[in-house]
């Protein structure tokens, strides 16, 4: 029998229905956090936007008092790029993806790496400090920039974002320490990608191997994928490539119906796959993907339609389709739009006032 092939539509309701972009999920802030593999939070208020798209309800306060309470934490994981995940996840992660972060300080070539390291990890324990302020210190006792010397320890030592850094409407400097240490706890001790591989499919599958390379800066996982593959289904793309999956997972049919959909800048629909085209038409791109950042966007039928930002002025969102959208869509991506607007600028509520 040969293998079904998924369209390019299909692909993208798997991905909404897996990112929770279907329908508004009713999980809790924690879970929805643990279902995505954590979000993607360059800039501090991207995740409550992330989740008010996805989730029921949610309220940034619920958010806010994860990270104060130390069950979330904004730490560098997939790519070496900041992500907000919970602190199980933080603490099961870091060691899967060290290997991505391990490239940095090859580059430090003479030095002793590892004693960089523990002088780091003692400065931030002894109080959370910046990475300037830490590359200051280090650079006194090494002969290399203080940001060469802070960036080694970020990627040797598994640095977290303490707070108010990531708080609804309060952040502040990013002012780090070590997850053991924030924590209490050690890393997990595993750090084969296979669970990673699996999270990952659940969350953004069907894929290709390349995708989930794209996704955590892994490399070389075919041996991983190869250990999985009897617990697998497979299929093909509309180019021949062959798509891993889980067998139980959710795969609506492409003319299920997607409402539109607002997405902070860096969210993790955008950085998911190697081939980005199930949301993103490549003749788009350019306007998303800018030198310095991901712009933030919205959807309409599934896929990505235009860009939004709020007007610094104003405080109005700017939205700013590729092309003019249908009457019914610009209504319907309007009202959303009107939702998110209440969403931003509501009287924050409990300690956050």
């Amino acid at each position: 029998m040969g293998v079904e092939v998924l369209s390019r539509r299909a692909l993208n309701r798997a991905l909404l229905e897996r990112q929770l972009l279907l329908r508004r999920s009713a999980l809790s802030a924690a879970a929805a956090l643990e279902h995505l593999v954590g979000l993607q939070a360059q800039a501090p208020a991207t995740a409550y936007v992330a989740l008010w798209s996805r989730l029921e309800g949610f309220r940034p306060e619920e958010l806010s008092e994860l990270i104060e309470t130390r069950a979330a934490v904004r730490i560098a994981l997939q790519r070496s790029t900041i992500h907000l995940v919970t602190a199980r996840d933080c603490l099961a992660i870091r060691p899967a993806v060290q290997p991505v972060l391990d490239a940095f300080p090859k580059r430090l070539s003479g030095l002793d790496t590892d004693a960089i390291a523990a002088a780091g990890r003692e400065l931030v324990e002894e109080r959370p400090r910046t990475l300037a302020e830490l590359g200051g210190l280090l650079a006194g006792s090494w002969d290399r920039s203080p940001a060469e010397l802070a960036n080694a320890v970020r990627a040797l030592v598994p640095l977290v974002q303490v707070p108010p850094r990531g708080l609804w409407r309060r952040s502040g400097r990013a002012l780090h320490t070590s997850a053991e240490a924030w924590l209490g706890r050690p890393l997990a001790p595993g750090t084969a990608p296979d669970e990673l591989v699996l999270r990952y499919l659940a969350a953004f599958g069907p894929a290709t191997v390349r995708d989930v390379q794209a996704w955590s800066g892994l490399t070389r996982l075919r041996e991983a994928v190869e250990r999985l593959r009897p617990g697998l289904v497979t299929f093909r793309d509309e180019e021949g490539r062959e798509l891993l999956d889980l067998p139980g997972a959710p795969r609506p049919g492409p003319g299920t119906s997607a409402p539109p959909r607002f997405l902070p800048e860096y969210d993790n629909v955008l950085l998911g796959h190697a081939d980005r085209t199930r949301i993103l038409a490549e003749e788009h791109r350019r306007l998303v993907f800018t030198e310095n950042a991901i712009r933030a966007t919205f959807l309409v039928d599934g896929f990505v339609r235009g860009t939004w930002a709020r007007d610094r002025a104003t405080g109005e969102l700017d939205l700013r389709p590729f092309e003019p959208l249908p009457t019914k869509d610009a209504a319907a991506v309007l009202r959303e739009g009107e939702r998110l607007l209440a969403f931003l600028t509501r009287p924050a509520k409990g300690a956050h006032i």
